[in-house]
């Protein structure tokens, strides 16, 4: 569970008044409601999205916060950390292939573009997000490995895409791991991100089924007093170190680039997620003290602050001892361990989300961390990472990695196409 991780940036989108083409947005529909009461009588059981009058009360700041479907990257990687999450990953049906998986593509590419722009479904909407807005809301899509012997596609299959190597922290369940098709969802409102959810799946058709399928959440927006970086579900600050847009070699990390890649064409733009169900084990952590789960992280919990001293942003001192000679900051230490310039400038961009699937018969929580990182090589990224921390992590004692998959994700979609149509009409 290497430490880089942080929202991106705090700043949102914010969401445009005009309703979209070819239908009324659901802000409109907000607008209604606030302003003159929907009429849910027989004479409007059967009017949907009514269009709304020219004094329509605004939506809250958290629900016209919009992200933009269209552009260099998909959406859904350098937004901020979203307050609801989904990932859930699908296998081809038999007999699916190319042909099948291209209009699946562009029908899940017409579906997120609309929920993403507060519009409902084009047809058989389910009204779940009726009253909302955008909220943040991104769809990102993503193929996994075995998608390109599915599709007759081997030859476009990159490298970089080769399964991940087994580390001894590893207790995987296959069934919750990998998948041909690979779709996370984010928004800041849950029924938002619930509604996706469930116009992805029911876009899937006949063409694929549900592989494995995941639900997190984080802080949401506006809970705290300032933005500030968000706590796990161990009360640690958790994303301190993670590269920011404004780093000159944060492009570099991150995305592939659109020429002089060893990647196929296709990919350009595009990143590798890595996803690690990652449980942690809360009863034992918590009978630790504060001293020491501060010593195995390597930072101070109530501000995450180095143990060598300063603020969360200052430098971490590595040979600072104390005065038995003993370093401040422990060598097993979760946060020395994953320091770039201790792996050779390793760096990932980590999103992920918090997740608690219910308690255990004996009283064991099921919770933990859904673990998503992005970078441009998964070789030189996550992989180093992960096997230094195999090597000696204090926190491994406390954690469980439960699932895995890797995914290559295109490049974002101009207008006018959909995702991965590069890869399939190519």
């Amino acid at each position: 569970m290497p430490e880089q991780s942080q929202s991106v940036t705090e700043a949102r989108t914010a969401a445009t008044d005009a309703p979209p083409a070819g239908g009324v947005s659901r802000r409109a529909l907000l607008g209604t409601a606030g302003a003159t009461g929907l009429a849910l009588g027989a004479a409007g059981a059967g009017v949907g999205y009514a269009a709304a009058p020219a004094q329509a009360t605004p939506l809250s700041s958290v629900g016209s916060d919009r992200a933009m479907f269209h552009g260099k990257h998909q959406p859904g990687i350098t937004e901020g950390l979203q307050a609801r999450g989904h990932l859930v990953a699908f296998d081809l049906a038999a007999g699916a292939g190319r042909t099948e998986a291209a209009a699946l593509l562009r029908r899940w590419s017409a579906t997120a573009e609309r929920l993403m722009a507060g519009e409902p479904m084009t047809q058989d909407d389910t009204d779940v997000a009726r009253d909302a807005g955008p909220s943040s809301l991104t769809v990102t899509f993503g193929f996994g490995n075995s998608f390109f012997s599915r599709t007759g596609l081997e030859k476009q299959r990159p490298s970089a895409l080769d399964p991940l190597p087994d580390f001894s922290s590893d207790h995987l369940d296959t069934s919750r791991s990998n998948g041909d098709l690979w779709v996370q969802i984010g928004a800041d409102d849950a029924l938002v991100a619930f509604h996706a959810l469930r116009a992805i799946q029911k876009d899937a058709g006949s063409a694929a089924k549900v592989r494995w399928q995941m639900n997190g959440f984080n802080r949401t927006p506006g809970a705290t007093t300032h933005p500030m970086t968000a706590r796990n579900l161990m009360g640690q600050l958790d994303g301190t170190r993670n590269p920011k847009p404004t780093d000159s070699d944060f492009g570099r990390r991150i995305f592939v680039p659109a020429s002089g890649s060893s990647d196929p064409a296709w990919m350009a733009n595009g990143s590798y997620a890595v996803v690690r169900r990652i449980r942690m084990l809360l009863d034992d952590w918590e009978k630790l003290s504060l001293a020491a789960q501060e010593n195995v992280i390597g930072r101070k919990k109530s501000n995450g602050a180095p143990l060598s001293g300063g603020t969360e942003t200052t430098p971490m001192d590595l040979d600072k001892a104390r005065a038995d000679g003993e370093y401040v900051v422990p060598v097993n230490a979760h946060a020395r361990i994953t320091r770039p310039d201790q792996n050779g400038g390793a760096a990932i961009l980590r999103r992920p989300f918090s997740y608690h699937d219910g308690i255990d018969a004996d009283g064991t929580p099921d919770a933990g961390l859904l673990f998503v990182c992005w970078q441009a090589d998964p070789l030189r990224g996550f992989v180093p990472l992960q096997r230094k921390l195999d090597r000696g992590d204090a926190l491994s004692q406390y954690i469980r990695h439960e699932a895995s998959g890797l995914f290559a994700v295109p490049g974002g979609a101009a207008a006018g196409e959909y995702v991965g149509q590069r890869l399939l009409e190519g």
